[in-house]
């Protein structure tokens, strides 16, 4: 069985700022905002949401099928996905673009300050979903604009359930935008922020948005996850992580195990509960793509 992430490739700049933003920054003074950030550490690493997620999946033994779209400097990445064994069918190579680039600074409290140059994937667009035999389950990610509208309704058209997961995207939708990819959806997941951005944008609350579709997942960081079903909300428990190195791309990983677990046919409860064991041992090592999970540790 293979799962389609419709997403980004992305090649991530990623900073360290030691200090804390709360600090530099002078909440009377954001009409004159003028700041510089010295950065230590600077390194370059693969990312992308369509990127990190299938890189989690294979990392689980599942078998990721990412649609995304690179620029012109980005066959690095298309042979390092193949290396790996994820397939890249479904990626799209668009000439004089760069790939999508995002410049992501961190502070000593993990909090992220993120620039993104979306480049290629504004062309995303262009791919098309269709029914595939081997093709069981889908994902919406953060993409082009055009690119998540029109693969939400080929998702459902070729009759392939799907998660919708707008990260950073949600800001590009209205209500009634962010109403239909829900009604369209199997499952939504958001982090804290963005579920009080789409209750507010949709005027649902996350019992409401849960009672629309299979399952609503929205995941709290540090302090693990709620599983909203038909409802009714589940706490599901934080894991310790044995370090906090890096923060990127830890809700990737996360969702890479989520779509791992629907394969399977599990509960959306055990689902998450992975995601948080897998979002801990990602957040031990630098950068989104660079962890090795123990299966037998990790599947608990």
């Amino acid at each position: 069985m293979s799962a389609l992430i419709c997403g980004s490739l992305a090649f991530d700049t990623i900073m360290t700022f030691e200090g804390r933003f709360a600090e530099q920054i002078l909440p009377d003074q954001l009409h004159i905002l003028n700041v510089s950030f010295l950065v230590p550490a600077l390194r370059r690493e693969y990312g992308g949401c369509a990127g990190n997620i299938a890189y989690s999946l294979r990392q689980l033994g599942g078998v990721p099928l990412p649609m995304a779209t690179v620029g012109s400097d980005g066959a690095g990445y298309l042979a390092r996905m193949a290396s790996q064994g994820i397939s890249c069918e479904f990626v799209r190579e668009v000439a004089d673009v760069y790939t999508a680039q995002a410049m992501i600074m961190t502070d000593r409290d993990n909090n992220q300050i993120t620039a993104f140059h979306p480049g290629a994937m504004m062309q995303a667009h262009l791919s098309r979903i269709e029914a595939r035999s081997d093709i069981k389950l889908g994902m919406i990610s953060p993409d082009g604009r055009d690119a998540m509208l029109q693969h939400a309704a080929q998702f459902t058209a070729a009759g392939i359930p799907f998660v919708f997961d707008p990260g950073q995207g949600l800001p590009m939708f209205d209500g009634p935008e962010l109403g239909h990819f829900v009604d369209l959806a199997d499952w939504v997941t958001v982090n804290d922020y963005e579920a009080r951005m789409l209750c507010e944008r949709t005027g649902w609350s996350c019992a409401e948005l849960s009672r629309r579709v299979q399952g609503l997942v929205v995941t709290l960081g540090a302090e693990g996850c709620e599983v909203w079903l038909a409802g009714e909300k589940t706490i599901v428990p934080p894991v310790r992580a044995e370090a906090v190195v890096d923060p990127t791309g830890c809700g990737d990983a996360f969702r890479g195990a989520l779509l791992f677990g629907l394969e399977q046919g599990w509960p959306l409860v055990r689902c998450a509960a992975l995601g948080n064991r897998v979002g801990a041992h990602k957040i031990a090592s630098r950068g989104g793509q660079n962890y090795t999970l123990d299966l037998d540790k990790i599947s608990g």
